[in-house]
C-alpha cells in the first residue's frame, strides 16, 4: 500500500495521472469507474429472517425435546406432545426476536458514505453521486461536508480541520494541510495530509486527490475485518449444550437398565415402553431452555434500568465471567468535556474546581478560596478567553452544552464560573476583525473595538505566542518582559504539559489606530502577556470507584485510545488503572513487537495510545489467547472489528456509530464505564440465579427419576404418568424457577474473583447436593404412594394422585432451599423474594385445579383427596425443607 502522506502532492498527482488544478477528464473517470468499481463497501450477504429462526433450533437440548415430542405422539400421548412442542416454539420466538437485528453492521457502515460530492473534472466543478468517485478525482471540500473517499490534500485554508472520531476515537478536531509527513510509519491519527472516508470537515476549505475508494479505503479495511470475524458461542450456550448431552446419556442409560430388568422379568414390552417414556420425560428438564431464555430476558429488562441495553440474550451470562475490560478513554472513562483545571498568571497558579461544561466551581490560590474579580490579571485573562473565542455555551433542559470547539467551550465555562459571560463582554467590545487560527502560526486573534479604541485579543501555543510578546501584565501593571519571566512561564507550561494538560497562552495589544496591513505579521507582535490556561478532559468521578470494584472482582481494566500517550497515562494513573509495574505502548511501538513478545507483555500493559483498528483487534486477540474473557468498548467505526472480536462487545449509546452498535452485544446508554461494571455485576447475579433454578429443576428431575426407578425395581405399578411428570416439569416447577431467576443479587457478588469460563454449570459438589435433595424428594413421594397403596390398600389412581401431589408440593417447598446453598432460608428471609412466594402460591393453585376440576381429572388421571390425605401431604411435603436446613447446619460446622 502506498504511503501517500509521505509523498509530495505533485508526485501523488503524477502517480495517479491527474492534475492538482483540473482533475481528470470525464472520459478518464468513466474508464476508471469500470476498472475500480463503485465507491461503495461490499456487503456480505445478510442472513435471512428464516435462517435466523432456524438457528434457534440448533441447540442439542431443543432436539432432545423435539424427539421426546415425537415419541409422545407415536404413543398417542397428544397432550404431552403438544405441550413439549409449545415450549420449543416459545423458546425459538423469544430468541429470534432478540437477535433479528444482529447482522446489519455493513449497512450502517455504508450509511456513513456521503450521497453526493463536489469534484473537479476537466477544470469544471461538478456535483456527482459519491459512489461514482474514482481514484485520481480532485474533490473540493468545505465545512460540513462528509469526506467521500480516502484522499491526499493538495490545498487547504489555514483553519482546515476534520472530525475523525469515528476512525481514530479522538473527539477534538484535527488540523489538516498539504504538507507532506517525512516519517514512513505514522499512525492514522497523525496523518495530517490525509483525509478519510466516513469522516467530516469541521472548518475551512480544501482540495484533495482521491487515493482509494470503496473497499480500498481505511473504512473498507474495517468492513473487511468485520466480515472475517466469526462470533463464537457464549460459555453458557456451550455449557447448556454439554449439559444436555450428559442428561440424554444418563437418560438412555437408565431407560436401558429399566427396560432390560423388566424384559428379563417377562413384563409386557408395551408396558416397559410406557415406563421408559415416563422415565425419559422425568429425566429431561423440558422447561430448562424456556426458563433460561425468560430469566435472561427478565435480567435484560432489569439491566436497562442500569443503562445497559443487551442485544443478544446469552451475552448476559458472558458478562458475568468477564476478566478484562478494554475501554476507550474519551467519553467513557472521561467526561468528553474539556475542563480548565489551572490558570497561571505572573507569580500565581490558581486552581479551578468543577467538571465539564457546568459553570459551577471555585477559584483557589494556595488552598484558599478567592474572588477572581479581586485579581486584575485573572479577570483580564478570562475576558480575553471569551472575546477570542468562536464557541457558544448553551443551556437547555438536558443541561449545559457547547456549540463549537471543545477547547473554546472549556474557556467559556471557566469564565462563566467567575461571572464573566461572553454576550455581556461582546456588547462592551464590538467585533471588528478576526485572524483565524492556522497550524503554522498556531494562534488566533480577534480585533475588537471599545469606545473607538482597538484591542487585539490573542490566544495560542505558549512557545509561539511568547515569542511575539515584549511586555507582561502583573497585578494590573504592564512592564517589560525579561528572561526571568520567560523562564517562569516556560516552567509553568512544562509542569502543566508534564501532567498531560493542554495549555493555551493569552495576550493582548492595544491600538490607537490599526495598521493598514491587518495581517498576522503586523498584528501579532509587541503583545502583552497575560497568562496560561491548563485544561484536560477530566475522568468521570464515578469511574475511579468502578475501576476499584473491578480490581476487587478480579477484573483487569485496560485503556485503548487514539489520544497521545502521556495524556492517556496521566488519566489512567489518576483513575488507578496505571500502577508501578504497568506498561504503556503506542500503535507504532506495537508494530515493532512480534506476536510472541506481545503475548508476554499484554498482561502488564494498562494503556495503549495512538492505536489503529488493527491494533485494537490484535490486543483483543492477545487477551483471548490467554484464555481471558474480554469485554471491549467502542464508539467509532475504528472500534467495530475489535468490538465484534471480543467476547462481549460494548457500544456507546450516545456517541456510538451505528456500525459499532450493530456488531456489539451490549449498548451502554449513558456512555459511562461505571455502567459497564454495573453490567458485569448484573451478569454475575443473573448467572448465580441461573445456577439456582438449574439446581432446582435438576434436583426435582432427580427426584422424579428415583421415584420411577425405585418403583420399577420394587415392581410397583407406575407411580407417575408421563402427562403428570410433564405437568410438574413445565407448570408446577416452571413458575418457582422463573422467580429464582429474579432472586435479589448477592451484595458480595463483586467481592469474589471472576469464575473460570470453563467451569461447569453444575460442579461435582453441586451434583452431589442435587442427588441428595432428589433423594429427599423421591423418598417423600414414594412414602405417600406406599402409604396409600399398601397401608391403606387404596386404588392405584388414588395412590398415584397422592404421589403426584406430594411430589409437586415438596418441590414447591424445596424452591426455598435453592435460594442459597450455604445460608439458612430463615437467615435470608422467606419474604426477601416476594415473587417466589407468589409463584409458589400460584403453582399450588394450579396443582389444586388438576386434582379437583372434573375435566382436568380426566386428562391427568387424578382423583380428589380427602382431609386425612391432606394431613399426610402437608406432613411429608415439608420434610425436604427441614432436611436441607439440617444439611446446611452440618456443612457449616
Amino acid at each position: 500500500m502506498e504511503k501517500w502522506w509521505q509523498l509530495d502532492e505533485r508526485i501523488v498527482a503524477e502517480m495517479l495521472k491527474t492534475d492538482t488544478r483540473h482533475g481528470i477528464s470525464r472520459d478518464e473517470a468513466r474508464q476508471r469507474l469500470d476498472k475500480y468499481g463503485l465507491n461503495q463497501l461490499i456487503e456480505k450477504k445478510p442472513r435471512s429472517p428464516l435462517s435466523l429462526l432456524l438457528e434457534q433450533f440448533k441447540s442439542f437440548m431443543i432436539w432432545v425435546l423435539i424427539a421426546a415430542a415425537l415419541i409422545s405422539g407415536f404413543l398417542k400421548e397428544w397432550v404431552d406432545a403438544i405441550a413439549i412442542i409449545a415450549i420449543v416454539i416459545l423458546n425459538a420466538i423469544m430468541g429470534f426476536v432478540q437477535e433479528f437485528r444482529a447482522e446489519k453492521s455493513l449497512v450502517a457502515l455504508k450509511r456513513l458514505s456521503s450521497p453526493t460530492s463536489k469534484v473537479i473534472r476537466s477544470g469544471k466543478l461538478l456535483v456527482i453521486p459519491a459512489a461514482e468517485i474514482v481514484p485520481g478525482d480532485l474533490v473540493e471540500l468545505e465545512a460540513g461536508d462528509f469526506i467521500p473517499a480516502d484522499s491526499r490534500i493538495v490545498y487547504a485554508t489555514g483553519n482546515f480541520s476534520t472530525h475523525e472520531a469515528s476512525l481514530t476515537g479522538e473527539s477534538t478536531p484535527v488540523e489538516k494541510g498539504p504538507a507532506r509527513i517525512e516519517r514512513e510509519e505514522v499512525s492514522l491519527a497523525d496523518r495530517s495530509s490525509m483525509l478519510y472516508m466516513g469522516t467530516s470537515v469541521v472548518s475551512g476549505k480544501g482540495r484533495a486527490i482521491v487515493t482509494g475508494t470503496g473497499m480500498d479505503t481505511e473504512l473498507g479495511k474495517i468492513a473487511g475485518m468485520i466480515q472475517q470475524i466469526d462470533k463464537t458461542t457464549t460459555p453458557l450456550q456451550k455449557k447448556l449444550a454439554e449439559f444436555a448431552k450428559i442428561i440424554v446419556y444418563v437418560c438412555f442409560f437408565l431407560v436401558a437398565i429399566i427396560f432390560l430388568i423388566g424384559y428379563f422379568r417377562g413384563e409386557k414390552v408395551l408396558d416397559l415402553f410406557l415406563t421408559a417414556v415416563s422415565l425419559a420425560v422425568a429425566a429431561i428438564p423440558e422447561g430448562l431452555p424456556a426458563v433460561v431464555t425468560i430469566a435472561l430476558a427478565l435480567g435484560v429488562q432489569r439491566m436497562v434500568r442500569r443503562h445497559c441495553l443487551i442485544r443478544k440474550l446469552h451475552s448476559v451470562e458472558t458478562l458475568g465471567c468477564t476478566t478484562v475490560i478494554c475501554s476507550d478513554k474519551t467519553g467513557t472513562l472521561t467526561k468528553n468535556e474539556m475542563t480548565v483545571r489551572f490558570v497561571y498568571i505572573p507569580g500565581k497558579v490558581i486552581e479551578i474546581s468543577g467538571i465539564g461544561y457546568e459553570p459551577d466551581g471555585e477559584f483557589t490560590l494556595d488552598s484558599k478560596k478567592i474572588n477572581p474579580e479581586e485579581i486584575p490579571g485573572l479577570e483580564k485573562l478570562m475576558t480575553t478567553s471569551v472575546l477570542c473565542n468562536g464557541a457558544e455555551l448553551n443551556k437547555d433542559n438536558a443541561g449545559y452544552s457547547i456549540a463549537g470547539d471543545p477547547t473554546e467551550g472549556a474557556l467559556l465555562t471557566m469564565a462563566a464560573k467567575a461571572g464573566i459571560l461572553k454576550k455581556e463582554k461582546e456588547d462592551e467590545y464590538r467585533f471588528f476583525e478576526e485572524i483565524p487560527f492556522d497550524s503554522v502560526r498556531k494562534q488566533m486573534t480577534v480585533i475588537r473595538n471599545q469606545d473607538n479604541n482597538y484591542v487585539a485579543f490573542v490566544k495560542g501555543a505558549p512557545d509561539v505566542l511568547l515569542s511575539g510578546c515584549n511586555s507582561i501584565e502583573e497585578n494590573g501593571i504592564v512592564r517589560h518582559l525579561d528572561n526571568s519571566d520567560k523562564e517562569s512561564i516556560s516552567g509553568a507550561n512544562y509542569s502543566f504539559t508534564d501532567n498531560a494538560m493542554r495549555v493555551l497562552a493569552f495576550a493582548y495589544r492595544n491600538f490607537d489606530t490599526l495598521p493598514e496591513g491587518r495581517d498576522a505579521e503586523n498584528i501579532e507582535k509587541d503583545l502583552t502577556f497575560l497568562g496560561l490556561v491548563a485544561m484536560i478532559d477530566p475522568p468521570r468521578p464515578e469511574v475511579k470507584l468502578a475501576i476499584q470494584d473491578c480490581k476487587t472482582a478480579g477484573i483487569r481494566s485496560v485503556m485503548i485510545t487514539g489520544d497521545h500517550k502521556n495524556t492517556a497515562v496521566a488519566i489512567a494513573r489518576e483513575l488507578g488503572m496505571y500502577r508501578e509495574n504497568s506498561l504503556s505502548y503506542t500503535g507504532e511501538e506495537l508494530d515493532r513487537i512480534s506476536d510472541e513478545e506481545f503475548r508476554e507483555i499484554v498482561g502488564q500493559t494498562a494503556v495503549y495510545a495512538r492505536v489503529a483498528p488493527e491494533h485494537k483487534l490484535r490486543i483483543v486477540k492477545a487477551w483471548r489467547e490467554r484464555d481471558e474473557v474480554v469485554a471491549m468498548t467502542g464508539d467509532g467505526v475504528n472500534d467495530a472489528p475489535a468490538v465484534k472480536e471480543a467476547d462481549i462487545g460494548v457500544a456507546m449509546g450516545i456517541t456510538g456509530t451505528d456500525v459499532t452498535k450493530e456488531v456489539s452485544e451490549m449498548v451502554i446508554t449513558d456512555d459511562n464505564f461505571a455502567s459497564i461494571v454495573s453490567g458485569v455485576e448484573e451478569g454475575r447475579g443473573i448467572y448465580d440465579n441461573i445456577r439456582k433454578f438449574v439446581h432446582y429443576l435438576l434436583s426435582c428431575n432427580a427426584g422424579e427419576i428415583l421415584v420411577m426407578l425405585v418403583a420399577s425395581l420394587l415392581r410397583w405399578p407406575v407411580p407417575l404418568l408421563p402427562i403428570q411428570i410433564l405437568w410438574v416439569n413445565l407448570v408446577t416447577d416452571g413458575f418457582p424457577a422463573l422467580a429464582l431467576g429474579v432472586d435479589p443479587i448477592d451484595k458480595n457478588v463483586m467481592k469474589r474473583p471472576a469464575r473460570p469460563k470453563n467451569e461447569p454449570v453444575i460442579t461435582r459438589q453441586t451434583g452431589g447436593l442435587i442427588i441428595t435433595q432428589g433423594t429427599f424428594l423421591a423418598f417423600c413421594s414414594l412414602l405417600a404412594y406406599w402409604f396409600v397403596l399398601v397401608v391403606e390398600q387404596g386404588s392405584v389412581e388414588r395412590a398415584r394422585t397422592a404421589c403426584f401431589i406430594v411430589l409437586a408440593c415438596s418441590q414447591l417447598v424445596h424452591s426455598f432451599n435453592c435460594r442459597n446453598m450455604k445460608e439458612s432460608i430463615f437467615k435470608i428471609g422467606f419474604f426477601t423474594n416476594t415473587k417466589l412466594i407468589l409463584a409458589v402460591l400460584f403453582s399450588f393453585a394450579l396443582q389444586m385445579s388438576v386434582i379437583y376440576l372434573p375435566f382436568l381429572q380426566g386428562i391427568f388421571k387424578t382423583v380428589a383427596l380427602g382431609l386425612n390425605d391432606w394431613l399426610l401431604v402437608i406432613l411429608i411435603s415439608t420434610f425436604p425443607l427441614w432436611a436441607m436446613e439440617f444439611v446446611k447446619l452440618i456443612r457449616k460446622k
